[in-house]
């Protein structure tokens, strides 16, 4: 076993307790929008709530106690709260939600953080230094550094996504090619990382030999798997990003077009620009430009 600093239930502090605060956040802006009749779609309630309940059950009890122990497990941890977790919570975003954040002193610098140069770098950054030995297996030896290490996975998670598929206002240039060439751009950084475990003869985290050895596994076999978790997570995860993507620009130019076809019908000038932006801000900021259009024509 993997000697820790502190009571094994101090562990379930941190998850549970951003858990709740999550949830307590969301409930009331949603509720806030709902009494404006903005509230957000229900599929995105559904995506947020599931995507705190994996951040709680891949952090507390046996997924814990394992990923302490081997680093196969660990690995499935940390895919499932930088990628998965951090993916479900952008999904249940919208403009409307995360614009009280944008008021905020603190996080005002969000829309600076998810511009898609600056969200890539910190993710990368971010993934490279915990995985660095030293800071790896301090992570596992101490609680609180433990628990910093889970929560950077999750921000820098959620920046990433953020920026390729929040609502946030996003560079010109970044839209279909660019957007692909992002997700290839993070899988490549990230199967690197990956490929280096699968492949690497030599032991990166000598912390889970002994735990390793009782369960008569090969501390460089564990590594090996590690890394081939994460590669295979990376490939299916790519395939359903860019079909996600592929599925909205197809979404968006048809918004785009249903938005100018009313527009030339009613006789009411609509530039490309200001129809193109609407139709890339979603379904809600497209109808009520599309109403504006009509109400504007029959004025």
């Amino acid at each position: 076993m993997i000697a820790r600093d502190g009571p094994h239930w101090l562990e379930f502090i941190p998850p549970l307790g951003a858990a709740v605060v999550y949830l307590a956040l969301y409930r009331r802006r949603v509720r806030t929008l709902a009494s404006e009749h903005r509230a957000p779609a229900r599929w995105r309630a559904v995506s947020f709530c599931t995507g705190v309940a994996l951040l709680v059950g891949v952090q507390v009890g046996p997924a814990d106690s394992l990923g302490d122990q081997m680093l196969a497990v660990h690995m499935a941890q940390h895919i499932m709260i930088g990628d998965v977790c951090s993916l479900l919570l952008v999904l249940g975003l919208s403009g409307p939600m995360l614009r009280p954040l944008l008021q905020v002193r603190v996080t005002r610098p969000l829309r600076t953080l998810s511009h898609p140069l600056v969200a890539f770098a910190l993710w990368a950054l971010d993934l490279y230094a915990w995985h660095i030995p030293i800071l790896y297996q301090l992570a596992i030896r101490h609680d609180l550094v433990h628990a910093l290490e889970h929560a950077c996975l999750l921000w820098f998670g959620t920046l990433l996504w953020l920026a390729l598929i929040g609502p946030l206002p996003k560079p010109r240039w970044f839209s279909g090619w660019g957007q692909v060439g992002y997700i290839v751009l993070v899988r490549i950084a990230g199967s690197v990382l990956g490929n280096a475990m699968i492949w690497a003869q030599d032991l990166f985290y000598p912390v889970y030999r002994s735990s390793d050895a009782a369960r008569g596994l090969n501390p460089l076999s564990d590594q090996n798997i590690a890394g081939g978790l994460m590669m295979v997570e990376q490939m299916l995860l790519t395939l359903v990003l860019l079909g996600l993507l592929f599925y909205r620009l197809a979404m968006r130019d048809e918004r785009r077009q249903d938005l100018v076809d009313v527009a030339r019908a009613r006789g009411v000038a609509l530039s490309d620009e200001r129809a193109r932006r609407a139709a890339g801000a979603g379904a809600g900021a497209s109808e009520r430009l599309r109403t504006r259009i009509e109400d504007s024509a029959r004025g």
